[in-house]
């Protein structure tokens, strides 16, 4: 804890056998009490290596994508008790000794979600991002900046820090199972006026990290514009996209209390159709 605040790290993971065990032993075990992990249906051996490491993890029955992934890692972490949850690739590109920095803006009240920004400092380029990728996410970034009228250094990372009231209070289930999830869930964030920071964060490119190809890449800046100027028309009242609509079935949903969580099997924890397995 920190704060008194129960902290939790998900770990959304495909494929991440190669670097799992050095992104969970550089985790500051000191303040954080829950690592999950979900194993989206992965071909090498990330689910033995997780069990191994004695952290919780869930698998999915079939691939659900990166965004449903998320979803799940945040159900599990809402029904274990957690009141921050840090998000972070297993893939060891960011890394997790920023976790207690990030909680740290939270645990305060200066901020209700945290993110970890490659662009700030220039950690990016100094790490090995590529520079076609760089020059994307700067283009992407000002793009959003300009029609949605905020100031973010990155709307791209995938490190992140959340409240509790975050993750109970967006409509998480409408956003995409995609990797545009991560540009809908903060522009979720932006619109139901949660307070954002963002920390400077170091970024390692390696064969082993995960990346998406360049049609992926392709789909998913089409996504971000898509979602940005439909943020836009919101505003304006001009549209209602449904992953900005404030309604209670469009929110997470998770059943144990924080006091029948801790070890508890986890599988009661979510609908029958999320088709999870222990």
């Amino acid at each position: 804890m920190l704060n008194n605040r129960r902290i939790a790290v998900v770990l959304p993971a495909y494929n991440a056998a190669r670097t799992l065990q050095r992104t969970v032993d550089e985790i500051p075990k000191d303040i954080v009490d829950d690592i999950i992990l979900t194993d989206d249906a992965s071909l090498d051996d990330t689910l033995e290596i997780s069990r191994r490491l004695g952290i919780e993890t869930i698998r999915h029955d079939r691939n659900r994508g990166y965004g449903g992934n998320q979803k799940t890692c945040y159900r599990a972490a809402l029904a274990r008790g957690a009141d921050i949850v840090v998000m972070l690739h297993p893939d060891y590109q960011y890394t997790p000794k920023l976790v207690t920095a990030m909680v740290s803006m939270i645990v305060y009240g200066e901020y209700d979600c945290v993110l970890g920004s490659r662009i700030l400092g220039g950690g990016a380029r100094r790490g090995g991002m590529p520079l076609y990728k760089y020059t994307a996410n700067l283009a992407l970034t000002f793009a959003q900046n300009l029609i949605m009228a905020q100031k973010m250094s990155e709307y791209h990372t995938g490190y992140r820090a959340w409240t509790r009231r975050v993750l109970e209070t967006l409509p998480l289930l409408r956003c995409s199972d995609d990797f545009v999830f991560d540009n809908q869930m903060l522009v979720q964030a932006i619109h139901f006026g949660f307070r954002i920071g963002e920390i400077s964060c170091p970024t390692k490119y390696f064969p082993e990290a995960s990346s998406i190809n360049f049609p992926r890449s392709l789909r998913y800046g089409l996504g971000v514009m898509r979602t940005a100027l439909q943020y836009r028309l919101k505003r304006l009242d001009l549209a209602n996209p449904a992953f900005l609509r404030d309604a209670p079935d469009n929110r997470l949903a998770y059943d144990l209390s924080p006091a029948e969580a801790g070890s508890a099997d986890l599988e009661e924890s979510f609908p029958a159709s999320v088709g999870i397995e222990l």
